[in-house]
C-alpha cells in the first residue's frame, strides 16, 4: 500500500504556524471580513433609506470630534471613516491571527469554534470604540440603540469571515512537508 502513496507522503508532520504566519492570514481575514461587513452595510442602510457610506461617515465625524477635543482639525466624513474602518479592520484582524497562533484555544480543529471566538473577539473590542463615536457625536437614546445594533450585526458577520479565513489559513499553514 504505502507504495501507492507519494514517497514523501509519510514524511507530512505537523508544524507550528509563526507569528508571522497569524498576522498574514489575519490581515486577508480583515480585509475579507471588512469587505463583506461593509457591502452587507451598504445595502441594509440603502434599504433602511440612508445613505450606503453611512457608517464610514459617522467613523469620519467622530474621528474629527475627537481630533477637536486635542486641538487638531481634521475633516469627517465618509473617506476619513473609510479608510479608519479599513486600517481597524486590518488591525484586529492582523491580531486576531497573531492571538490564533499563540493561544491554544484558537488552534482549534473546529471552524465554528474559531468563528465563535472572532466573533466574541470582535463584539468586545469594538465596543469602546462604539461607545467613543457614540458619546463624541452626542447620540440620542434611539440613535445610540440603532447604533450599537446595527453594529452588533455588522461585526457578527465581520466576526464570521475573520473567524472562517482563520481557521482555513492557519489549518493550511500548520502542514508542512519535512
Amino acid at each position: 500500500m504505502r507504495s501507492l502513496l507519494p514517497h514523501r507522503a509519510h514524511a507530512m508532520v505537523p508544524a507550528h504556524a509563526t507569528r508571522s504566519v497569524g498576522a498574514l492570514v489575519g490581515l486577508i481575514g480583515g480585509l475579507a471580513g471588512t469587505v463583506v461587513m461593509d457591502l452587507f452595510g451598504a445595502g441594509l442602510f440603502v434599504m433602511m433609506g440612508a445613505p450606503a457610506s453611512l457608517a464610514f461617515t459617522i467613523i469620519g465625524d467622530a474621528a474629527a470630534g475627537f481630533a477637536a477635543t486635542r486641538g487638531l482639525t481634521l475633516t469627517g466624513g465618509a473617506a476619513l471613516g473609510a479608510l479608519l474602518h479599513y486600517l481597524i479592520g486590518l488591525g484586529l484582524g492582523g491580531l486576531f491571527g497573531i492571538v490564533a497562533v499563540q493561544v491554544p484555544a484558537l488552534r482549534s480543529s473546529s471552524a465554528l469554534k474559531t468563528m465563535a471566538m472572532s466573533i466574541l473577539y470582535v463584539e468586545l473590542v469594538s465596543q469602546p470604540l462604539l461607545t467613543a463615536a457614540a458619546l463624541i457625536l452626542q447620540m440620542t437614546a434611539g440613535e445610540m440603540a440603532q447604533w450599537f445594533g446595527l453594529s452588533a450585526v455588522l461585526h457578527l458577520i465581520y466576526g464570521l469571515v475573520l473567524g472562517l479565513v482563520v481557521f482555513l489559513g492557519l489549518r493550511n499553514a500548520t502542514i508542512a512537508p519535512a
